[in-house]
């Protein structure tokens, strides 16, 4: 049975059992690369930039969806030829006492908004909690560092992101409008 609205969305959508694609529409398809059946059945970790995020984002949307059932945040995914890049995702659970065991998800590209720069594992630990408000101070006694060494991956980051001060790059990191 077709289903149009589905298949013909504007945006990425994909059926997902425990995080494993069961069917995706046509613009799903289009942002990751290939087609509809390449990814039909393929778990979702094969379009995360590595098993640890995949691990991370999993465990913050399963915490928050067991409370309301829908979670939504921007993130960075990998095409199918490896590329990465920024995207939006969405996703209410069709089960909500077992919120990954089915549910729907949609996908938007927006590395137009959102430029991808390269950052180290470390570099990325520090621009989140910078975004969480986190003084350097704090942010080196979560990551067991000094908070000079915090300041100098801060420093790093306003070059990479052409910031001149923290509010600044807060601000591109979190995709809000200068």
């Amino acid at each position: 049975m077709s289903d149009p609205a589905f298949e013909y969305a504007p945006i990425g959508l994909v059926e997902l059992e425990n995080r494993i694609i069961r069917r995706c529409n046509l613009q799903f398809a289009r942002t990751f690369g290939g087609e509809e059946a390449d990814y039909r059945n393929m778990p979702l970790l094969h379009l995360y930039p590595s098993v640890a995020d995949w691990e991370r984002i999993g465990e913050r949307s399963l915490q928050v969806m067991r409370g309301t059932g829908y979670y939504t945040d921007e993130r960075v995914m990998r095409r199918r030829n490896g590329d990465l890049f920024w995207c939006r995702a969405r996703g209410r659970s069709l089960t909500p006492d077992d919120p990954f065991r089915h549910g729907i998800w949609s996908f938007s590209d927006i590395s137009e908004e959102r430029p991808l720069v390269e950052l180290t594992v470390r570099e990325r630990e520090v621009a989140i909690l910078s975004c969480r408000g986190l003084s350097a101070k704090e942010i080196g006694a979560e990551l067991g560092l000094s908070y000079r060494t915090i300041e100098a991956y801060r420093a790093r980051l306003l070059e990479k992101f052409g910031a001149r001060k923290l509010s600044e790059l807060v601000a591109k990191l979190s995709g809000m409008p200068l």
